[in-house]
């Protein structure tokens, strides 16, 4: 179920070394090796998926957990008071891994991270018609 040209199944087989601070039976996390803040770190599913929906549904019900347990100790032990999770899914999305990762990236008042939303409004009564194709697709 791994791809053998993965850097992160190739992590997860011990292949490469990673700075690991957590590991079960189906998720593993390290420090990223070019850390936004210190103390950022990846999970990812030590099977391979390259995009989220491609993940089992009680896949990610087992990883989901490890989130806020990991969350509380890079707060604890960096003493931020903030974090982002930013999961990116293909390149025009920020993809670079083509393995599924979470990012926790701990902040701080003035770290200088940040990111820009470009918010738009819905026309119209193009909202409501959106809102009901995803409604729609949700059911096939």
């Amino acid at each position: 179920m791994n791809d053998p040209a993965c850097v992160f199944c190739k992590i997860v087989d011990g292949q490469i070394p990673a700075m690991r601070v957590y590991e079960d039976g189906v998720c593993l996390a390290f420090l990223d090796i070019g850390p936004l803040a210190e103390g950022h770190t990846l999970v990812i599913p030590k099977g391979h998926f390259v995009r989220l929906e491609e993940m089992p549904d009680e896949l990610l019900a087992r990883i989901a957990p490890v989130f806020p347990r990991l969350a509380r100790a890079v707060l604890r032990v960096t003493g931020a008071d903030a974090y982002n999770i930013l999961q990116n899914n293909g390149r025009p999305a920020g993809q670079e891994v083509m393995h599924v990762h979470f990012h926790i990236i701990p902040r701080q008042p003035a770290d200088g991270l940040g990111y820009r939303w470009n918010a738009s409004k819905y026309e119209g009564d193009r909202g409501r018609q959106f809102s009901e194709q995803l409604i729609a697709a949700l059911k096939t």
